[in-house]
């Protein structure tokens, strides 16, 4: 059986480009060509290919939208974004709005054969730069639950409290210490979280709780 693939893209040149070389492989068919975002958007659940090869960056709409529209109507299938853009904010959008793969236009059509395949079969296929973004931000999110872990059982009990919106006062007289002493364990909760007021500390306690 083979794998059925749409191209969405608006760069004609590089489309045909696509769907020759997929063509030419024994386990894989074009099913579909779509040069313009809304065009996809409308026919492409008709059509339920097994991969979308999805640029980002089209004429009338992201291809990050598309996915966010129709992912749901279309539960099998999956979506590679095959695009320019390295950025981390297209990258990260993409991969939220359900995106299982990313790759950069610049690679050789082998990775990108080989990338459709990888998907179809489960995988997550990413060009290097993009995979190494990837690692970057999660282990730039590791530390939180080391620095939350640096906090004393007081400071996580007055974190905890002024999550639920209790003023210093208030956190004085349930503790039974005093202002200055609830400032002070706030200032450390600050230095040890690394953030400069309370909506950041209070949003990396949510997060560690989550």
């Amino acid at each position: 059986m083979r794998i059925s693939i749409a191209i969405v893209e608006d760069e004609k040149n590089y489309n045909n480009a696509l769907k020759k070389v997929i063509n030419y492989q024994d386990d894989m068919t074009v099913a579909a060509q779509f040069f313009d975002g809304n065009d996809a958007l409308k026919n492409l659940p008709d059509v339920a290919p097994d991969v979308v090869m999805m640029d980002i960056q089209l004429q009338d709409m992201l291809g990050i939208e598309i996915i966010e529209k129709l992912r749901k109507k279309m539960p099998e299938t999956q979506f590679i974004m095959c695009t320019s853009f390295e950025d981390d904010e297209k990258i990260f959008n993409s991969l939220k709005a359900g995106a299982m793969g990313y790759l950069i236009k610049g690679e050789s059509m082998d990775k990108i054969l080989s990338s459709i395949r990888d998907v179809y079969n489960g995988g997550a296929p990413m060009s290097l730069s993009i995979a190494r973004k990837v690692l970057s931000h999660f282990e730039k999110k590791l530390p939180d639950t080391k620095n939350f872990d640096e906090l004393t059982e007081r400071e996580k009990e007055i974190l905890e409290l002024l999550s639920h919106g209790l003023l210093y006062k208030e956190i004085a007289d349930r503790k039974f210490i005093s202002i200055d002493t609830v400032k002070k364990h706030v200032g450390n909760i600050y230095r040890k979280l690394h953030v400069s007021n309370k909506v950041e500390a209070i949003n990396k306690f949510n997060n560690f709780k989550n």
